[in-house]
């Protein structure tokens, strides 16, 4: 059977296994994911230019959410829809409905899904617990999976593996960005011009704020592999902190954040307008 006609008959499996319920699930969590580097990255940028905002990542936002009006519900929300998101990466890495294969590269993107719904996992709970009033939303979920892992056999292997894989992935997202291939993940021809271009600008500049910030956070956890000090791996909120200590970091701060913002935009239209190639 030729590589062709197996991709076709891995796709047509996906579409008889995975119900499509979970594609909608998907979309929500995309719009999801969205609505949480929006509010980061407003958060940030007001904090970087002194306008009363807080230099914060998920944890940090999410209280800052709990504390308006309506802010846990909305936490409830934001949670639940992670939870999609969660799905979705798990779908992809282990039911491989993109048919991204087995080989050397198809498994490295996929274990990288995986590594993306363990991180969210973490981010998920973080919203949910806020909003319960059951958690201080303080924990760094990085650190916890670095701690896990350094306890494992070859767990400073497995930390710098992981390190890499990150790395990778941050560098894979900002050449997307850079050459605006990421528009082929879009349903064009349900698109108009104007939401054809808010997706390419945001997506272009969304991606390559998040790709500059985990590789950042991948090189933290290669750090903590040759030190073994779990302390060294930073999140979000470190890889922001660090921006700031540099010459200019106000400015590389708020350049980021206004990336962030429009990297929220851009996954809300992937929640919108995103090619899944099986259900309704």
């Amino acid at each position: 059977m030729s590589a062709t006609m197996q991709a076709k008959a891995s796709s047509e499996k996906a579409k008889e296994e995975i119900k499509p319920w979970i594609r909608r699930i998907g979309r929500f969590g995309y719009m999801s994911k969205g609505v949480v580097y929006a509010l980061v990255g407003i958060l940030t940028f007001m904090a970087a230019i002194g306008v009363g905002g807080k230099m914060t990542g998920t944890s940090g936002m999410f209280r800052t959410v709990a504390s308006v009006p309506f802010g846990e519900f909305l936490l409830w929300v934001i949670g639940i829809g992670v939870i999609g998101y969660i799905m979705w990466s798990f779908i992809k890495a282990i039911k491989d409905p993109h048919n991204k294969g087995k080989d050397a590269k198809g498994i490295v993107t996929r274990i990288g899904y995986a590594v993306s719904g363990l991180i969210y996992t973490g981010l998920a709970v973080n919203a949910i617990q806020i909003a319960m009033h059951s958690g201080s939303g303080g924990g760094n979920t990085n650190q916890t999976i670095s701690a896990m892992l350094l306890g494992q056999p070859f767990g400073r292997f497995l930390v710098g593996a992981l390190g890499l894989i990150v790395i990778g992935y941050g560098i894979k997202e900002f050449y997307q960005g850079f050459t605006e291939n990421f528009m082929s993940k879009f349903q064009t021809s349900e698109m108009d011009q104007h939401e054809r271009k808010i997706a390419r600008n945001a997506g272009k500049m969304g991606l390559m704020a998040r790709g500059i910030v985990l590789g950042m956070i991948g090189f933290f956890f290669t750090l903590t592999a040759w030190t073994a000090d779990p302390s060294e791996t930073k999140g979000l909120d470190g890889a922001l902190s660090e921006l700031a200590r540099q010459p200019y970091g106000s400015y590389l701060l708020g350049a980021v954040a206004l990336g962030f913002i429009l990297y929220g935009i851009y996954q809300m239209a992937r929640g919108r307008y995103q090619h899944m190639s099986f259900g309704k």
